[in-house]
């Protein structure tokens, strides 16, 4: 059977909105599939900005800088999806966006490798103090010495977070003859030679380098504080390339100016430059052995592309096919075409009878179903319906009746 590739809006009415200089590759996406408007914006813009910008948007995409909220979510009449062309999700309302019908999609896995490569590169830079090395030999000082600097083999590696990008730090320490131990709050299956560990304490007691790979959430916030500090080996090095609020940084610089700890890496802040330019603070700045970079842990050409190219085709699939998988906001359903039908998607709230009420006002009109798709999760229903073709006018405007739709959409 041919696969489906029009919509029943017309593609040149379809506006999609790409913020924080989005990979080409997502405009490319979209632009070879026949949609014209894809305005891509190098920057974030400020929620005023995006409340006037997004009126007529049916797709945006934006990265960890832009913030969705529910006011902007709001105002969004037009709005189907939001991809979020990074790791998290946590930048948007979800209870907002699925509230408003809005799916909402992200790249989990795209950008791991990057991510791990640095933790890697960066503990080869603290172990060896090389930061002290550089910055002497750019001033003219020969510093030619092995004192203080190891080998990474034969060292134990810490991971709190055992997940994807952990895991693959992991298997790459492993690969260099690190010993390896990690803690996660979920059950995780050890790669190679990892052992679990059964707390945080006992991962940082033992480990000469501590990387973090944890969410932001309230249970992670100032996660690594100065009571935890103090547990870590002395003279151990922590890497942070997770989350900004995941570290008190206070508390960090004490342990590094106390010698407690020999170093540290941190890529992320509690507050971030919006832009590339602006001015940049951090109590870390100025002392020794410390690796401070701006959020690049997924900054590689090829994540950048892997990101592109994931995030849009799960918008693309979501606006052609109404296939949801990967939704942070609404079920995940993936639906084979059905050969003679018109499709309708049906976006409501989870309360008891909508089915039955949907699939009444179709009988009551003769309007035959002939594939019909339901799932939920607390608070919202998505339905697809493959309808007879001569009808689905109709049936159109009689779902936009149920009493708890929130969205409904031809979609072929």
């Amino acid at each position: 059977m041919t696969e489906k590739k029009i919509t029943s809006y017309p593609k040149d009415k379809i506006n999609i909105l790409f913020l924080e200089n989005i990979s080409d590759v997502a405009v490319k996406h979209f632009n070879s599939s026949g949609y014209a408007n894809v305005k891509k914006i190098n920057g974030a813009l400020s929620e005023a900005e995006l409340i006037s910008a997004i009126k007529d948007v049916h797709l945006l995409g934006i990265r960890s800088k832009t913030l969705v909220t529910k006011k902007m979510l709001d105002a969004a009449d037009k709005l189907q999806a939001i991809g979020c062309f990074c790791i998290g999700v946590n930048q948007v309302d979800l209870k907002a966006a699925t509230k408003n019908g809005v799916v909402v999609f992200n790249a989990p896995y795209s950008n791991t490798r990057s991510v791990a490569e640095l933790v890697i590169g960066a503990s080869i830079i603290l172990i060896r103090k090389i930061i002290d090395k550089n910055k002497a030999a750019h001033e003219g000082v020969w510093m030619k010495e092995a004192s203080g600097s190891y080998e990474l083999r034969g060292k134990t590696l810490g991971i709190i977070g055992y997940g994807n990008i952990g895991k693959q730090v992991s298997v790459l320490a492993e690969s260099l003859g690190m010993k390896v131990v990690f803690h996660d709050v979920e059950i995780r299956l050890p790669l190679g030679n990892a052992e679990k560990s059964k707390s945080l304490k006992e991962v940082v007691e033992k480990s000469d380098i501590v990387t973090l790979h944890v969410p932001e959430m309230a249970s992670t916030k100032n996660l690594i504080n100065k009571n935890n500090l103090k547990h870590f080996k002395k003279g151990s090095i922590l890497i942070n390339y997770a989350r900004g609020e995941v570290v008190d940084l206070d508390a960090l610089r004490n342990a590094l100016l106390d010698g407690h700890l020999s170093g540290a890496a941190v890529d992320v802040f509690p507050v971030e430059p919006e832009k590339n330019g602006d001015p940049f603070s951090s109590v870390l700045q100025g002392l020794n052995n410390v690796l401070l970079t701006p959020h690049i842990g997924g900054s590689t050409q090829e994540a950048q592309h892997n990101i592109g190219d994931d995030v849009s085709s799960k918008l693309f699939n979501y606006l052609e096919k109404g296939i949801s998988t990967g939704s942070h906001s609404i079920p995940e359903l993936a639906l084979p075409p059905q050969e003679g039908t018109h499709r309708i998607l049906h976006i409501h709230h989870n309360v008891p009878g909508v089915l039955s009420e949907i699939n009444t006002q179709l009988s009551k009109h003769k309007i035959n179903i002939l594939g019909q798709y339901l799932k939920t999760n607390d608070t919202i229903g998505y339905v697809v319906l493959d309808v007879n073709k001569n009808l689905s006018k109709n049936a159109l405007e009689l779902l936009r009746q149920v009493k708890a739709t929130i969205k409904v959409r031809m979609l072929y």
